[in-house]
Order: C-alpha cells, then structure tokens, then sequence
C-alpha cells in the first residue's frame, strides 16, 4: 500500500513515515505535481501540509481515498468537492495543543519582556536596559476561541503565571469552564481589561477578518494581539493601522493571511514596526507534536484501509454517509 507524503510534512518526522508498516512515499506538495504522483503510483491516500488544493487532487484519487491532514486546520482542502468525490478528509487533533499553546505563551513572554528589540540592540554591539518590561502574574488573558487550545493556553497561564484568564466563545458554555474565570459570548466584555489577547479560531468563513477594526478598538491600548491560529482571522491592514497609530501595544503572529508573509498592502508591512513580533508558523513545530502528526495521519489511513470510517477524525463527516 502507497501513502503519499508531501515533501515538507515528510520532513518533519522521517523516522515516522521510514518505519511505517506501508510505503510512505516523499511528493511534491504542488497540486497539479501530487495528482501526477497519486496516477503513478495508483495511490489511495496522501497525507498533506496547510497548502491549498483546488482541484486536480480530488479527480486524481479514487472513492474512499483519503486527504489526511498533517496538522488540525483544514481551510487548504475543500471538503465539499472531496465529499462529492468520495473522499475522507481528516486532520489530527489533539497530537499539538500542547506546542501551540507553549508558542503562544511564549509569544506573550517575549512581547512582556521586550525580547526581540533586547536581542536586537546587543547583536548591533549595544548595551541598553531599554524600557522596562512587565510580569505576567496578575495579568489578564483573553482568549478569543476556548477549544482544546485555547485552554491548554490558559492553562498555563493561569496555573503556571498566575494570569487571570477569560473566555469568549460563538456559543455559551454550560458546565465546567476550567481553567478560565469566565466563559462568554461576549466579545467587548471579555477584551475590555486585556493585556494580551489570544486568537485560537479556525478559518471557517465566519472567522474570516474577525479580528477587524471595530474589534481591535474594542481593546485597552496597552494590549497585544498574540495569533496563533489563522492568519485569515485577522485584517492585517487594521492591525497595522491600530498598532502604528499606538492605539494597540503590539502583536506577536505566527500566521498570516499570505504565507510566506507577504503584506496585503505595500504601504502597510508589519515588518517595519518595531512593536510587531513575526515568526513563520511554527506553533506546532516540535519534535513531539511532528511525531504525534505523522502517526496520528497514518493511522488515519489505516483505519480507512479496515474500513473503520467512525474511528477516523473525519472533518467531512456528509461523506460517511456514502461509505
């Protein structure tokens, strides 16, 4: 049995996909490049990266093949057409909440304690105590998005900072809400006394731009925007514009609208601002969520091959119905 890998995922665990029970072949991540490999080698399933695939995949791979996600967002494959093609399209949760969410903390650490600009000024020979930071202890969190994230996030936070977390969630929670104080549907209410604000949204086209001028003035001045999820969450016009004209602190990103980052607008590149931390999608990139990825995918794939379709993690689940 052949599992096509693209390139880059197969790359972040090769120890994974080398002693696989199946043979795991390295591909092109290109959409039109990966439909020729899925005819060459007559391949049922592909596991694949956060690129977007428009097309030619779904013709390419037979009913019941499998598009197994190599992460949790899904936004790059259109489960409409996998679903009319027959496809299953899965994705691997659970396996990184704990890198991401220790990536957005540390982003909040180094916007608090000023880390980029400290590294900055004694690569260039200086010496400078600079502006002085802030402690995390007694700060308030809001985390826009209270999934498995989202709380891993505030967890640490709350339990390892002492910071003061909430919530704000498209539903009402009934239950327990730990680790947050509280849990709303309240946008403004849960932003109004933030220090940091946490996005943990996936890109459904709800969430595109929801973090949008009106919202971002909804903030305290002394606040950061820490994005961790999507980049298509935020208007990163208006972020430029909130943080250059000083009515936002900062931002710390991981995710941007177009990756690699390029700015939406020319005039408006988050590069030039000394109070924007940029790093290029690497929340999940650890040695222990890469591993936990790849096995979560191939096993995916097994189950498809048993004809196991309920333990699978289907995000198309319409398409269980024609199994």
């Amino acid at each position: 049995m052949v599992v096509l890998v693209t390139e880059a995922e197969y790359g972040r665990a090769p120890e994974v996909f080398e002693s696989a029970p199946v043979n795991c072949i390295a591909a092109s991540g290109d959409e039109d490049a990966l439909a020729a490999a899925v005819a060459a080698h007559g391949a049922r399933y592909v596991i694949v990266g956060s690129v977007k695939y428009l097309g030619k995949l779904y013709d390419a791979l037979p009913r019941g093949g499998v598009i197994a996600r190599f992460g949790v967002g899904h936004d790059g494959i259109d489960k409409q057409k996998a679903t009319t093609a027959g496809l299953f399209c899965t994705n691997t949760p659970g396996v990184l909440d704990q890198s991401v969410a220790e990536h957005a903390i540390l982003l909040m650490l180094a916007a608090a304690r000023r880390l980029p600009a400290l590294s900055d000024e004694m690569r260039r020979g200086h010496w400078s105590l600079g502006r002085a930071g802030i402690e995390l202890r007694g700060k308030t969190l809001a985390v826009i998005g209270g999934g498995r994230i989202g709380q891993a996030t505030a967890r640490i936070a709350s339990l390892g900072f002492g910071m003061r977390t909430v919530a704000c969630r498209r539903k009402p929670t009934t239950g327990d809400t730990t680790p947050f104080e509280q849990v709303t549907t309240d946008f403004p209410a849960t932003v109004k006394d933030a220090d940091f604000v946490s996005l943990h949204l996936n890109a459904e086209p709800a969430n595109h731009h929801f973090i949008n001028r009106d919202r971002l003035a909804l903030m305290p001045p002394r606040a950061w925007l820490i994005n961790t999820a999507r980049g298509s969450v935020v208007d990163e016009t208006a972020l430029f514009d909130a943080v250059a004209g000083e009515r936002l602190a900062g931002a710390a990103l991981d995710v941007f609208d177009r990756e690699p980052y390029v700015p939406v607008d020319s005039s408006r590149d988050l590069r030039t601002l000394p109070n924007v931390i940029l790093v290029p999608h690497v929340g999940s990139h650890t040695r222990e969520a890469n591993r936990g990825m790849a096995q979560r995918a191939l096993q995916n794939v097994m189950l498809a091959e048993a004809r196991d379709y309920q333990r699978m993690d289907v995000v198309n689940p319409e398409v269980l119905r024609q199994a």
